[in-house]
């Protein structure tokens, strides 16, 4: 008897591990597309815009390029590029999307690459996630869920993932800030 009971957890645990799901508590992979903590900065309770972080590394021979995606209470989500030109940061949309080389790591960050979460139909709580996809140009479409982190977050925290260098970029404050020194528009 004890023997079937040890058999039957055995079989369940490998089950388990056989499931489809992220590599990490929050860690995606679409094709050779490793995607780490996507997360949003909490946005005002008014506001109809939020920025989206996260790390993508392709392990491929193969570039491959974020082309789009969508998030739980935004109309559309876009691919976007900060930047300082002439002392101003500007913004602007990167409508062919974002190129990931083989081999290489883009971090999407605050004062940097970035998604746009445009028309949100409300402002989500500081620790709770948001379901979306990503849309990889050759890896095509991944699940995720975004983490909502507070509204100054420059690092995005969390015992669930590491700490991988999603700091502001010195003299910007990414979105949300109210800072007047940003244009959106191209350069």
């Amino acid at each position: 008897m004890m023997r079937l009971l040890n058999r039957q957890r055995l079989v369940a645990v490998a089950l388990a591990l056989s499931a489809p799901m992220p590599l990490m508590a929050h860690e995606y992979k679409a094709g050779d597309i490793k995607i780490v903590h996507p997360w949003m900065r909490q946005p005002p309770a008014a506001a109809k815009v939020g920025g989206g972080f996260m790390t993508l590394t392709n392990t491929g021979t193969v570039a491959d390029r974020l082309i789009g995606g969508t998030i739980e209470s935004a109309a559309r989500l876009e691919v976007h590029e900060m930047k300082m030109v002439d002392g101003v940061m500007r913004m602007r949309q990167l409508p062919s999307g974002l190129e990931i080389k083989p081999g290489e790591t883009v971090v999407l960050k605050p004062g940097s690459y970035h998604l746009m979460f445009m028309e949100l139909s409300a402002a989500p709580g500081t620790d709770k996630r948001l379901k979306g996809t990503l849309v990889f140009e050759k890896s095509g479409t991944v699940e995720v869920e975004y983490k909502i982190e507070p509204a100054g977050a420059a690092i995005s925290g969390g015992a669930d993932h590491p700490s991988i260098g999603h700091g502001s970029a010195a003299g910007t404050s990414g979105h949300g800030s109210g800072s007047g020194a940003m244009k959106n528009g191209s350069h």
